[in-house]
């Protein structure tokens, strides 16, 4: 490899060693690591400040639209993202999970046509869950990885030709890895999560037919994309790979996003392979931005569905952006979690289904789920619509015109919440919360698999709530201690002051932190090892 020779940017590793991590953490892959902090960590930092910067110009009245400045490039019939890459043709569904060893087998099983192995919101960021990750991945494309259940049940990867598509979405640009240092910082966790695998995985993969394919998490502008994209210019060079061969999927996420996808798709146009409409960030994102005004409060989180009117505006904006340029729009998450009541799982199967019709109607070319249960019923659903097309690119929904006061018409879903939907919030993010702590980042509550995005909605809402005396104090308060003494009685485990204190901090207080994960991480998840004496 071009960058074979003794390291030059030096990473310091601060967490104790654990099994096999010096497969992952070998000093080349470290020092691919510090190239790529060295190159981008200042960038990074500086985007990091603008984003506050905007927070509060929009907090200020700054009216959000449209840029001006980048009406030529919508206004470019012309220019197309590059075709879609082998593996990535046909994503008529997609699943998702933390990459452990066990979900790896299943996901790659499950006859999905993509997995994205989430270092984001399904991981908590323990160090052994990120190099285990890591691992999981390189055993999987050097096919020597299995898992059996503690009854001695097997399970093995199929033959190549039935696996899914293996995609990597790394940690946002706002984290930190703060069990690596460069120049005396944290390591940006997306280049970790990024320039291990990469490093490790992108010529294994180019030599079994595909290549190295990753999801974008909360990305707020283009100057966000045009930073990865320098990334993978970067990484392809170092290791002698050819420029356009990285190809990433980006999820809108974020509202400011949803005014910047053309110029997204724009920036990655020879990296890109799509667009992902991301529901739960998206609320949550929109409460992060507009959570000071009466006219963004929102009801129960289970009210706002995909039909409400700001929110269709944004996903057939996405499909219309997408096709319009060459690119997969991929439909949001199916989080349905099957359970052993019949009655109760069709029922929900059958929301699923008029969920993935609505997706397939619309022109989304694929959507994901979170279960393997739930393959079969999304594949069916696109297999009616495609047939043998790989996808509906051809559909560009020229019918759609979307206004910046479409996607920010909140006001018509706007009303109360129930008791019930406080409760359930309040309980989502508390259980959630106790899991996380433990290091397991995806969670089967109520049927539902919830992740941080879900949480995130969860305590942002009781915090807009808060604000807007929409609830009172005394009755949240009331919840929380009720909640919590349920979830010390049902999970023994649970560190249920630990839990409290997160909760207080993120939803209680008067001031909205932007992400829960950054400051939990720092308090909880970091592990130094033990000073050489």
């Amino acid at each position: 490899m071009p960058i074979a020779s003794a390291p030059t940017h030096h990473v310091r590793v601060l967490a104790p060693p654990g099994d096999r991590h010096d497969e992952i953490l070998t000093p080349a892959a470290l020092d691919f690591v510090g190239r790529l902090a060295a190159a981008f960590g200042g960038r990074r930092q500086e985007l990091m400040k603008e984003r506050r910067r905007q927070a509060l110009r929009l907090a200020g009245g700054s009216p959000l639209d449209f840029p001006m400045v980048t009406s030529a490039v919508r206004a470019d019939a012309e220019w197309r993202v590059a075709p879609p890459a082998p593996g990535l043709t046909d994503r008529r569904v997609e699943i998702t999970s933390p990459p452990d060893r066990r979900m790896t087998v299943h996901a790659l099983n499950s006859g999905a046509r993509v997995w994205m192995a989430d270092f984001e919101d399904a991981t908590a960021p323990t160090w052994d869950n990120i190099i285990g990750g890591q691992l999981s991945l390189l055993d999987a494309i050097e096919r020597r990885i299995d898992w059996t259940t503690p009854e001695g049940k097997e399970y093995r990867l199929a033959d190549r030709g039935r696996l899914a598509t293996i995609t990597v979405r790394p940690r946002g640009w706002h984290l930190d890895e703060e069990h690596l240092e460069h120049d005396g910082r944290p390591v940006p966790a997306a280049l970790v999560d990024f320039g291990l695998y990469f490093f490790h995985c992108a010529r294994r993969q180019i030599d079994a037919g595909h290549g190295p394919y990753f999801y974008l998490p909360k990305l707020e502008n283009r100057y966000e994309a045009r930073l990865w994209n320098d990334v993978f210019v970067l990484a392809q060079e170092l290791l002698g790979i050819p420029q356009g061969t990285v190809r990433a999927t980006v999820l809108i996420e974020t509202i400011t996003a949803a005014f910047e996808m053309e110029e997204i798709l724009y920036e990655l146009r020879e990296h890109s392979s799509g667009l992902n409409a991301g529901r739960w960030d998206y609320l949550f994102s929109l409460i992060k931005t507009f959570g000071h005004r009466t006219d963004f409060l929102l009801p129960d989180r289970a009210q706002v569905t995909m039909t409400a009117p700001f929110m269709r505006a944004y996903t057939e904006l996405l499909v219309r952006t997408c096709h319009k340029r060459g690119a997969h729009a991929i439909g949001g998450m199916a989080a349905h979690v099957p359970g052993p009541d019949p009655a109760a799982h069709e029922a929900a199967l059958a929301k699923v289904r008029l969920d993935k019709e609505r997706e397939a109607d619309g022109g989304f070319d694929g959507s994901w789920v979170a279960h393997p249960g739930l393959v079969p019923v999304c594949r069916q659903v696109f297999d009616d619509v495609l047939g043998e097309r790989p996808h509906q690119l051809d559909r560009t929904r020229d019918d759609v015109e979307v206004t910046a006061a479409d996607l920010l018409s909140v006001r018509a879903v706007s009303r109360p919440p129930t008791p019930e939907g406080v409760r359930t919030n309040i309980a989502v993010a508390l259980r959630y919360f106790a899991a996380w702590l433990r290091g397991q980042g995806a969670v089967a509550l109520d049927g539902l698999m919830e992740d941080a995005a879900t949480a995130e909605i969860a305590r942002v809402q009781v915090w807009q709530w808060l604000r807007h005396r929409s609830i009172d104090r005394e009755t949240v308060l009331r919840l929380l201690d009720e909640e919590l003494a349920a979830l010390g009685a049902e999970f023994p485990w649970a560190a249920v002051d630990e839990v409290r204190a997160l909760f207080e901090r993120n939803a209680l207080a008067h001031e909205l932190p932007l992400f829960f994960t950054p400051d939990a991480y720092s308090r909880h998840l970091v592990r130094r090892a033990e000073p050489q004496s």
